[in-house]
């Protein structure tokens, strides 16, 4: 009998990927239910089997969805301790005939990551892919009178898909239902647990479409739906001192530029964007209402640069509120982290905050010192954080190359591992996730009830402090002993502090020293550590490994250096 299951096992993988549906399962929904955003005063969580869940994640490269691909991805997201997967779907691989779809890619990475035990985000490449439309089928592509690009203010083409052309729409709309109407059926485990509608959309290289069609649109009025005072205030507000959101402009009825200003090209390409991609999403969540974001690529949130200086129209921070608007079937608008600077990326989680948007990075660059924008995210509320091209994408002569070689054992996951350069890239992450990983639900709790907080250590390593109710936590940044401590090369430190009772909190870190002062009524009385604790964190309980005192409490409070350690400090 063992030998006839093994056979049948082995079939199973040597079976082409096209050949591999997933059969319904029949799963209790009270155990599963559909993953959703839950809402309360201000706060977010995002709810997985129906408790509170963080992303700890990471992004597969754009082209790495691919089965001769996928065995590099897994071992990057075990290498780093992750808990979900972002991988694209690509509309080109989905619908390569019209009409005619074939859904083995999904199925293929559904099976996988049940199988790595890992939740899956997926991304849907297809009107739009870093504002071009190059994920389109190519029955589309050869049909560009059509599905049109976007016409330049001087007649040129642009490089970029035209938001307001209804055959496009139609068919985008018609593909995505058909994707979650297949993961409604073959996913009932809820392993996709979020998905994401297109990618950074948005023109390059044109602030908006200038066709006919699209500049007899902008000459006419307004959607009422933007002339509410609050939508109106948000996008005439001065972003900085640099100046308003949009100069000119006249508040009330009217056209676009009467509206809105020397900002009206770029309003209504915001408009005209997210309309569409709502639609889409819209269209989706009538399949299957799994939670959708639409990634943004940033400007510069400090300078209120105009829109010819970055992809415009896309859910950049000054049109939040005509995204929020516009594609209401859209539950995040989420930014991707490729700015340099811990002052612009600061500014950046905060803005995301707003409007009552859930707070998730689903991109940053995978370099170390980005590593301390996990922390930062968290600590302002968010649900989640993943870099991007976590998995070496080339092909190597090691790498499976076909369907027939899909089966996820232990030496092909080792033979296809990337070098010791990808694993060092890994590293900062895989760190802190390990240390989240086991108190992952109750952290996720706790940042919903608001009792998280984070510092990351500014680029001139300044010394960060939060105030909690009785008390200030104080923290400095480097190696060594002491207090102040010098900063380090690059700002790498970070820390993550939950308040659990009046005098007791829970603390993690790397290269940094944190002590506390009395705030209220006991500010500036004597005050001592009551216990300090190192431990681990499992199955809802910190378990000390060992009390710390003298040396590791003294000299400036306790230390953390290059690996996240996890202490629970009681004060008084």
């Amino acid at each position: 009998m063992r030998l006839l299951c093994l056979a049948a096992l082995l079939a199973l993988y040597t079976l082409p990927a096209q050949a591999q549906p997933i059969p319904p399962v029949h799963s209790n929904p009270a155990i599963h239910p559909v993953p959703s955003i839950l809402e309360k005063d201000g706060r977010h969580a995002l709810l997985v089997d129906g408790k509170p869940f963080l992303i700890l994640g990471g992004q597969a490269h754009n082209s790495s969805a691919w089965p001769a691909m996928l065995p590099k991805v897994w071992w990057a997201i075990e290498a780093m301790h992750a808990n979900t997967l972002e991988v694209p779907i690509y509309w080109e691989q989905i619908e390569p005939s019209q009409g005619k779809f074939d859904l083995s890619l999904v199925d293929t990475l559904l099976t996988q990551a049940r199988t790595h035990k890992v939740r899956l985000v997926l991304l849907w490449f297809a009107t739009w892919k870093n504002g071009s439309n190059h994920y389109m089928p190519e029955w589309m592509k050869k049909e560009p009178s059509t599905y049109p690009n976007i016409t330049g203010r001087d007649g040129e083409t642009i490089d970029s898909p035209a938001p307001d052309v209804q055959a496009t729409l139609d068919a985008d709309t018609k593909a995505f239902a058909a994707v979650m109407r297949h993961l409604k059926v073959a996913d009932p485990q809820r392993t996709v647990i979020m998905v994401q509608v297109e990618n950074e959309p948005g023109s390059w290289n044109s602030v908006r479409n200038f066709s006919p069609g699209a500049q007899k649109a902008f000459e006419e009025a307004v959607p009422a739906e933007l002339l509410k005072p609050s939508i109106l205030s948000a996008l005439q507000t001065p972003v900085t001192s640099a100046g308003k959101g949009g100069e000119n402009a006249r508040p009330g009825a009217g056209s676009w530029k009467e509206v809105f200003g020397d900002r009206a090209d770029e309003y209504f390409q915001a408009w005209s964007i997210a309309r569409f991609i709502g639609r889409v999403a819209a269209a989706g969540k009538a399949e299957y209402p799994l939670p959708m974001y639409v990634n943004a690529a940033l400007r510069d949130p400090l300078t209120n640069p105009p829109a010819t200086h970055y992809e415009s129209g896309g859910p950049t921070d000054n049109v939040l509120t005509i995204w929020k608007t516009a594609a209401p079937a859209i539950d995040i608008l989420a930014p991707d982290i490729y700015l340099s600077g811990t002052t612009r990326v600061l500014k950046v989680l905060d803005l995301y905050s707003q409007y009552g948007n859930p707070l998730f990075v689903p991109e940053a660059g995978l370099i170390p010192e980005n590593a301390k924008y996990l922390y930062a995210t968290l600590g302002n509320g968010g649900i989640g954080f993943s870099p991007f091209g976590i998995d070496d994408n080339t092909l190597s002569p090691a790498a499976p190359t076909s369907s027939h070689e899909l089966a996820p054992d232990n030496d092909a996951l080792h033979k296809s591992s990337p070098d010791e350069e990808s694993l060092h890239k890994l590293t900062p992450y895989g760190d802190a996730y390990a240390a989240l990983s086991p108190m992952m639900r109750d952290l996720a709790q706790w940042i919903f009830e608001d009792k998280v907080r984070a510092v990351i250590e500014p680029d001139d390593h300044t010394e960060q402090r939060i105030d909690f109710a009785g008390w200030q936590a104080c923290v400095s940044f480097g190696k060594g002993r002491g207090y102040p401590l010098p900063g380090n090369t690059p700002p790498t430190g970070k820390l993550m502090i939950i308040q659990l009772s009046p005098n007791k909190f829970m603390i993690t870190g790397t290269n940094c020293r944190i002590t506390f002062h009395p705030l209220g009524k006991n500010a500036g009385k004597a005050w001592q550590y009551l216990k300090v604790e190192e431990g681990t964190y499992a199955n809802g309980q910190f378990r000390a490994g060992r009390i710390l005192n003298g040396d590791e409490t003294d000299w400036g409070g306790p230390l953390f250096g290059d690996k996240p350690t996890i202490l629970q400090a009681t004060l008084m």
